[in-house]
């Protein structure tokens, strides 16, 4: 595996992720209580014995980086690395990254070094378990300049994804974005009996997506770069090749989900609490690696917890009821709180006793008698007594205020927020203007 590097892609603004990705990148927004995004295509990796990984950076990367440094070191007779190649001024480009092609291409010079024939090509916003071994194995086997993973999806979930169509070898041969008429779908269907003949149950399924994951011989990816002025692998990189190189598919059929949106993200989280999730954290053969950081026990005094994660260093009070929840990193969580289908993503500190309140704020956490239901509490937050932090009228979206705002359903408290004692998150967004 040796001969193999993988560039995992940081992202642009991620203003469909607003305001996770305020003060930081979408690879680096918190999940599961107690990872990053980054965590998991880096995890994968190294369950895949691939370990020569580069990951291109840009926008609010600074908690990205720290995290990188401070998670994934590797011995010196390894010769492994996660590095980050950030958006820079060089002789050669002046530019910020234009897109994802053009940010691999204003890196080329990494992906020309000696010993290298293959280069794996991942984005740092997705949850799945991946074996990539298997890919590599595809491509080499069917003598492929390409190989692009692709998860079988019914037609009914095409509008949002990139279909391809393939002939009865599994080379690519027609690729069609977002596919939304019955005509459209018609070009790029597959046959429910070729997925079930390559021993992958089809269910019905009758559309294979771009799981955005890509698997380049080396000199073909220089290649296109250098001859083209390309700036997107899914919209340009990927369609051109199917016309010009063999392109062949590698068929994934377990759980994987974009996490692009505020209701992705947070269904995605949710899920991660049920009592069989598709996507499982605890798997011994395949962990998901993260930042250690050397907290004490979450310490449990009268609550009453149903299907939740629980992170470390936290503190629950009594009659604390928690249900359908992620209780992320040394969350605080004062008596008689209720909180039900939220994600609280905890706090980067413990707050000194003598410094809580100071300036008449509420102190660090979850104040007492305080009810969250299907919110998302970023960071830092404090949370005075009594607050009501619902969605009573159902808004859909609202316009961000020095509290948080309503994206997709769903209530988020922005990083570092202080609400005061008996505030009604309710009644601030129902009296707040709504986007035209």
């Amino acid at each position: 595996m040796r001969n193999v590097i993988t560039l995992v892609l940081g992202g642009g603004r991620g203003t469909r992720l607003y305001p996770l990705t305020k003060y930081r990148s979408k690879p680096a927004v918190p999940i599961a209580g107690k990872y990053r995004l980054i965590d998991i295509p880096l995890s994968n990796c190294l369950n895949s014995g691939l370990n020569r990984i580069y990951v291109l950076t840009q926008f609010n990367s600074v908690s990205l980086h720290r995290h990188i440094r401070s998670t994934y070191t590797f011995d010196p007779f390894d010769g492994g690395f996660v590095e980050i190649l950030a958006a820079q001024q060089t002789n050669t480009s002046a530019d910020w990254y234009q897109g994802t092609a053009d940010a691999v291409r204003q890196n080329l010079r990494y992906v020309e070094q000696h010993g290298i024939d293959k280069v794996l090509i991942l984005s740092g916003d997705q949850l799945y378990r991946m074996d990539f071994r298997d890919m590599i194995a595809t491509h080499e086997r069917t003598g492929a300049d390409v190989t692009i993973a692709s998860v079988p999806v019914h037609s009914k979930d095409a509008a949002g994804l990139g279909i391809m169509r393939l002939d009865d070898t599994g080379r690519v041969a027609g690729f069609l974005e977002k596919p939304k008429t019955e005509q459209e779908l018609a070009h790029v269907r597959t046959s429910p009996a070729w997925i079930d003949a390559q021993g992958i149950p089809s269910r019905g399924r009758d559309c294979l997506a771009n799981m955005g994951i890509y698997l380049f011989n080396r000199d073909t990816l220089v290649d296109v770069l250098r001859k083209t002025d390309y700036q997107d692998f899914g919209r340009e990189v990927f369609p051109a090749s199917i016309r010009t190189r063999r392109v062949q598919v590698h068929l994934f059929d377990r759980y994987w989900e974009d996490i692009g949106t505020i209701r992705s993200f947070y269904e995605a989280n949710l899920q991660l609490a049920n009592p069989a999730p598709e996507f499982k954290l605890s798997l011994a053969a395949a962990p998901i690696y993260s930042r250690a950081r050397f907290l004490p026990p979450t310490r449990l005094d009268g609550a009453m917890i149903r299907g939740s994660l629980i992170a470390d260093g936290c503190m629950i009070d009594e009659g604390a009821v928690i249900e359908n929840s992620i209780i992320g990193l040394r969350c605080l969580i004062g008596r008689n709180v209720v909180i039900r289908n939220s994600i609280l993503m905890g706090n980067d500190f413990y707050e000194i006793p003598d410094e809580a309140g100071n300036g008449g704020r509420p102190p660090l956490g979850v104040g007492e008698a305080t009810v969250i239901d299907g919110a998302i509490i970023d960071k830092n937050c404090r949370i005075g007594r009594g607050a009501q932090i619902i969605n009573p009228t159902h808004l859909e979206n609202t316009e961000e205020s020095q509290f948080g705002m309503v994206r997709d359903g769903v209530v988020v408290i922005s990083k570092e927020t202080t609400l005061p004692d008996r505030w009604s998150l309710g009644q601030a967004l129902a009296d707040a203007p709504r986007p035209a």
